[in-house]
């Protein structure tokens, strides 16, 4: 038997409350969407010079990415990497155009393009994800034509005629599990967590997190969302040179913040 007196056990360890702001995670009705969309709506007609610049970045970079298919498209997901970088960029100027209305002032050109300042480092870190998982993406889908197509890569023009002919419905199925599920992990990543990190500043981790709340919380409503967003911008693509996007483009940017504001109520 030890002659040394047993030393006394340690209090359990209690962590220390978190320094995170308290949120609450809004249960969204079905008239949700379409309710941002006419809050979108407003906020694009009221300041139309700044949105249509946006809107008609957004159709440059649909413009090169179609051109880049059409030419070499196996340098098609390189530049979608690169729409990637800068489009969340784009995003937060029709975000910062909202978010002052919602405050109550006005809005400008130069401010819209300079709100990122502040939140460089959270918006890399998110962007970074979002290559990283846009280029997996990619590699999943070349996997997946690899898999059908043995005679080698095949054209841009190949490619859709192999989506468009029934024969195909291997092909189709398989690239569309693929492609659906990289686009609800992104999409349930990015939903609200940009918007957020300009609102609250908050780290990429933090935003990412309350964003997939977001959609796990109101799963069917941001399903509604995502296939909304996805509607329109294939109306906007199938018009002529997809000058759509000049309006759609926008829309959603204002639209994806007042999706925010009404998913997420700070405490």
């Amino acid at each position: 038997m030890s002659n040394f007196p047993s030393e006394p056990t340690p209090p359990p360890y209690v962590p220390p409350p978190s320094e995170a702001p308290l949120k609450e995670i809004t249960v969204l009705c079905w008239a949700a969407p379409l309710r941002w969309l006419a809050l979108g709506w407003r906020d694009m007609s009221t300041h139309p010079a700044i949105s249509g610049f946006y809107g008609a970045a957004f159709w440059c970079m649909a413009l090169i990415l179609g051109a880049v298919f059409r030419a070499k498209p196996e340098y098609t997901m390189t530049i979608a990497s690169g729409c990637l970088l800068v489009g969340p960029f784009l995003a937060l100027g029709l975000y910062e155009v909202s978010r002052l209305r919602e405050l109550g002032l006005t809005p400008s050109f130069t401010t819209s393009l300079t709100c990122w300042r502040g939140h460089l480092r959270s918006m890399s870190m998110l962007v970074g994800v979002l290559i990283v998982l846009e280029l997996l993406w990619g590699r999943a889908s070349l996997v997946v034509i690899a898999v059908f197509f043995n005679t080698g890569m095949p054209s841009s023009m190949g490619v859709i005629e192999a989506v468009f002919n029934t024969e195909n419905w291997e092909f189709v199925a398989a690239y569309t599990v693929v492609g659906g599920a990289f686009a609800a992990l992104v999409f349930a990543i990015a939903v609200v967590s940009i918007p957020m990190i300009l609102d609250r500043d908050t780290d990429a981790i933090s935003a990412s997190i309350t964003s997939m709340e977001v959609v796990v919380n109101n799963t069917g409503v941001m399903l509604l969302w995502g296939s909304l967003i996805a509607l329109l911008v294939a109306a906007s693509l199938m018009l002529p040179w997809a000058v759509g996007l000049v309006l759609t483009g926008p829309l959603l940017g204002h639209a994806s913040w007042h999706a925010y504001r009404g998913s997420v109520r700070w405490l």
